[in-house]
């Protein structure tokens, strides 16, 4: 089955290592996804959902000690530690290989190995790129599954001789003869946990977590930490971004992708149901995008995954009924409750638990009984994209979509306006690489307040030095003719009165700020100069048939708070000294700019 020679040496090489009791080759079939099923219910790991609500679901529940991405556990093992940068872990490569050797050795004793060969991205897209993973889980098969093209076709597609990318995965939990997992969620201590990356050789290595990111290795492992590696050196860019399209009511359509940090509204942007009459917005990918220039000189994206894997606590029909109507049938749920009736719930979900449900833990649990959540805060779904109501017709384009804007954000109560556009594409790098978000007084670690950075929303996924991604950005801008890129926006959907209150209502109502962003790529829009950048006038961001948002509040949401401006000068310089000569000076003088246009 497998023709390409380096692929079928390396599956042999790893099966020597890790001794497994037998190999099977992924053909991505109904089927094979069907066996590990039921494989995963047999052991006791997966529970059959309620047939009726939700027909081919499956609740399955981790260890406690595996639960989350590690990412102190998370290496970048370039050749050199420079190369990492200081926002990565670094390992000597062969140190770290050494370490993982002796690990893998025997790991998967008992069990069978599974390669998967997966394709992020339309089979066959020239966007796109060959993963294939090796596992001892069932689970990451099934999810892969979901998550990623799997199967035959990926293999006729590398040949003999086209490029992969080797992933090795084992929840590293080898079995004696005749023993089985027992029910319990197979992986292996924390401190024995290990997901590394080897950029200059294109390789992943994950060991000792069945969970995630840390297991599910074409997404942030190959889509974001090799993947930004390859954009750098062929010239192109992999992003943590959603990607959505937006139709205004003459039928005119753009597409637009955003970069924002956990818990800021990402997926709900994607999913969005606009408010305002007339409008439309579809949904590309609600979490990675990857872009090349077209040969009409303008960057054309594609959503490298063919699933979500999304936070369930919090998402209700009222935040996002598109990802629960996603999610209503042939979806993995990871880490939430279970009701009496087999159905799911989970703080959030917008209405309360129905009585008696099991948690997470598998433990009994009573809503107003428990200072515990019932379900965990970072459990998850796994759905097919095609499913969502809103999934855009050109979501698996070989081609990928067009980019006319992009739009950076935090949550951040003050400071910050509603919306803001750069000057010019270095300006919108800069805005991007201060991307942040105010810790509240919860963080015990730091003082409330504090702007804990997150440039481009790429802090815990770029497999470099830092600085040099930044220059890499400010590389792009000069590929093609200035009105070819796209323009840049700065969003804040989390602005605050003194006295504590959201200024602005989010969720569908960011379609009012979207439909500006719209009009700005399209040449219209109102807008007046300030400081900072090009802001929209009072009455720009259309406000009919809402009711919340006063003419004072919109003033509020529109100033230029100068004096919060020259604060954030101070942290922005404490921030870019943490990349050092590698910082580039084309940001340096967006700083000087800045500060001296307040001034």
């Amino acid at each position: 089955m497998v023709k390409h020679k380096k692929l079928a040496q390396w599956i042999d090489e790893m099966a020597a290592m890790v001794t497994p009791d037998s190999t099977h080759i992924c053909d991505g079939s109904q089927k094979e996804y069907d066996d590990m099923i039921r494989i995963t219910v047999k052991e006791g790991l997966a529970t059959e959902l309620n047939k009726q609500k939700l027909p081919n679901c499956y609740l399955f529940r981790s260890d406690p000690s595996d639960v989350a991405r590690v990412e102190n556990r998370t290496y970048i093992a370039s050749k050199t530690k420079e190369q990492a940068g200081p926002t990565n872990n670094w390992i000597d490569p062969d140190e770290l290989k050494k370490t993982m050797k002796g690990l893998y050795k025997g790991c998967m004793k008992g069990r069978t190995m599974y390669v998967i060969p997966f394709s992020m991205g339309p089979v066959g897209s020239p966007i796109s790129k060959i993963g294939v993973e090796i596992t001892d889980s069932p689970y990451v098969v099934a999810n892969m599954h979901i998550m990623t093209r799997v199967g035959t076709k990926v293999l006729e597609v590398l040949g003999e001789t086209g490029e992969f990318i080797p992933c090795m995965h084992s929840v590293g939990k080898p079995l004696e003869k005749g023993e089985t997992d027992g029910g319990k969620w197979p992986c292996a201590p924390l401190d024995k946990k290990y997901i590394s990356h080897f950029p200059e050789e294109r390789t992943i290595w994950s060991y000792g977590s069945g969970y995630g990111g840390n297991a599910l290795l074409g997404k942030k492992c190959l889509a974001l930490r090799i993947a930004t590696v390859m954009a750098r050196d062929e010239g192109w860019l992999a992003e943590h971004m959603l990607i959505l399209g937006i139709t205004n009511p003459k039928g005119e359509k753009k597409y637009i992708a955003g970069a924002f940090p956990s818990a800021c509204g990402k997926t709900n942007l994607a999913m969005l149901i606009p408010t305002v009459p007339g409008w439309k917005v579809e949904t590309v990918g609600d979490d990675i995008a990857w872009m090349k220039f077209g040969k009409d000189g303008r960057l054309y994206a594609i959503n490298p995954e063919a699933g979500f894997f999304g936070v369930a606590p919090g998402t209700s029909m009222q935040s996002n009924p598109n990802a629960m109507k996603a999610m209503n049938r042939n979806t993995i749920f990871t880490n939430v409750a279970l009701t009496g009736d087999k159905d799911v719930w989970w703080e959030g979900i917008g209405y309360d638990a129905p009585g008696k449900v099991i948690d997470w833990n598998g433990n009994e649990w009573e809503q107003g009984k428990s200072d515990k959540p019932a379900a965990h805060p970072n459990a998850r779904f796994t759905a097919p994209a095609k499913q969502c109501p809103a999934v855009d017709p050109a979501w698996e384009d070989p081609a990928g979509v067009p980019i006319s804007a992009f739009l950076f954000g935090g949550r951040r109560p003050s400071t910050v306006p509603l919306v803001h556009q750069s000057f010019s594409w270095n300006h919108g790098v800069f805005l991007g690489s201060i991307v942040g978000s105010e810790v509240t007084a919860a963080a015990l670690d730091v003082k409330a307040g504090t702007v804990r950075r997150d440039p481009f929303a790429m802090l815990p996924f770029c497999g470099y030095h830092m600085g040099d991604y930044f220059k890499h950005w400010i590389n792009i801008g000069s590929k093609t003719s200035s009105d070819k890129l796209p323009k840049i926006f700065y969003v804040n959907w989390f602005r605050k009165t003194a006295d504590g209150k959201w200024l602005w209502p989010g969720y569908g109502e960011n379609s009012r700020v979207l439909k500006w962003v719209f009009e700005r790529c399209n040449g219209e829009g109102k807008a007046v100069e300030t400081e900072i950048g090009f802001m929209p006038t009072v009455d720009a961001i259309d406000r009919t048939g809402l009711s919340d948002v006063s003419e004072q509040d919109m003033k509020e949401l529109l100033t230029v708070d100068r004096k919060g401006w020259l604060a954030e000068i101070d942290l922005i310089k404490q921030h870019y000294a943490n990349f050092g000569d590698h910082l580039p000076s084309e940001l340096k003088a967006e700083l000087e700019a800045l500060e001296k246009r307040l001034k």
